[in-house]
């Protein structure tokens, strides 16, 4: 009688520990999932503007445009 009960809190305590490691690994794996999916989409982002900034070209800007820096600093 027992051992019946001890075997049998053993096979609940060792269930409900696995479960709980389940739930714990599955939260954390998503969590890593996330921050992962978030930091490639700001890198996308930021390669866009990068991008964008690129194409329009080195132009020289005109003397007014340089006054107008200038003061506004």
């Amino acid at each position: 009688m027992l051992r019946t009960r001890l075997l049998w809190f053993t096979l609940g305590f060792s269930v409900t520990g696995a479960s709980v490691g389940h739930l714990v690994w599955r939260d954390l794996y998503a969590e890593r999932f996330a921050i992962s999916s978030e930091i490639k989409e700001k890198f996308g982002a930021l390669e866009g503007r990068v991008s964008g900034l690129e194409s329009t070209g080195h132009e020289n800007p005109s003397p007014a445009q340089v006054i107008s820096i200038s003061v506004n600093r």
